[in-house]
């Protein structure tokens, strides 16, 4: 009698589908807020398009006055000249930047991990104190610490190796940061329940606290990932061998060696951006969440 009634509860309920559509008004407020990102869009967008159209011009027009975004006759010499240049390992690049951009990435997420929960979580003497201490190395700008890093990598003899590039900068403090507003918001009740269950704090940690920080990592891990893919500055520092390079420094060499071929320069850089842009269509979804929901807890 009940399952009928609940039936034909559903059955006289009115279809969505069926309901008329309301169009909310167009409100200057609304016309203005959609101006507004079209045209953030546009902005930028447009490098982008010019880096596109200018790798795909044969090497008189990608250097003519009159500003063309897409070739008259697209052609693929720029990207030959690169892979066929004995030269310019483009591809090795690539393989260390992948190497390097991963290695950094785990080590960097490993330690926040860990530092994070321990501040979060773990009472102990001093906790106030360092977290004072890793927010205001945030403050600190990259470029200060150039100098200092780079004595004290000459002093291990990390200079022209990756350990230089995997090792400096992975205690950062903003996957401490990051991670740490993570743990705090989760309610206490379940790791004491956990512990009533009978599970040790590390047990607590890997099997209760981690999983529910999954988001967070994710995001950190693409975020790491990203940051060391990109780095110009520091490899510039510390390799000197054309083999050693990474993507980014490499492509500077684009320039010595082919002088003003502004095609050949922005294939390398559209072939630099395939792995970023890939990385981000795989892992869009976690990194929305997990910003959005450490900005929500945090």
């Amino acid at each position: 009698m009940t399952a009928l009634s609940a039936d034909q509860r559903r059955t006289d309920r009115p279809d969505a589908s069926a309901r008329p559509t309301r169009r909310r008004p167009l409100r200057p407020r609304r016309i203005a807020l959609w101006a507004t990102l079209i045209l953030l869009t546009c902005v930028f967008a447009l490098p982008l398009l010019y880096m596109l159209g200018t790798a795909f011009k044969t090497p008189a027009e990608s250097v003519s006055p009159d500003f063309r975004l897409w070739p008259r006759e697209p052609t693929l010499g720029a990207f030959e000249h690169i892979l066929s240049d004995a030269s310019i390992p483009v591809l090795r690049w690539v393989g260390n930047s992948l190497m390097v951009a991963l290695a950094h990435s785990a080590l960097t997420v490993v330690l926040a991990v860990l530092a994070s929960y321990a501040l979060a979580r773990m009472e102990f003497r001093g906790r106030t104190l360092i977290m004072g201490v890793v927010l205001a190395t945030m403050f600190v700008p990259a470029v200060v610490m150039l100098i200092p890093h780079f004595l004290i990598v000459n002093s291990l003899g990390w200079l022209n190796t990756y350990a230089a590039l995997i090792i400096p900068g992975a205690a950062g403090a903003f996957g401490v940061f990051f991670l740490r507003q993570f743990f705090a918001a989760i309610p206490r009740e379940l790791e004491e329940a956990a512990i009533v269950d009978g599970c040790n704090r590390w047990t607590t940690f890997h099997r209760v606290m981690l999983p529910l920080a999954r988001p967070a990592v994710a995001t950190l891990v693409v975020l790491s990932f990203l940051s060391s893919w990109n780095d110009y500055l520091w490899p510039v520092f510390v390799l000197f061998s054309s083999e050693m390079q990474t993507l980014p420094s490499g492509l500077r060499l684009l320039q010595a060696e082919n002088g003003t071929r502004y095609d050949v320069m922005m294939a390398g850089a559209v072939i630099a951006s395939v792995p970023v842009l890939a990385l981000y269509a795989i892992a869009q979804r976690w990194i929305i969440e997990g910003v959005s929901t450490s900005g929500i807890k945090g």
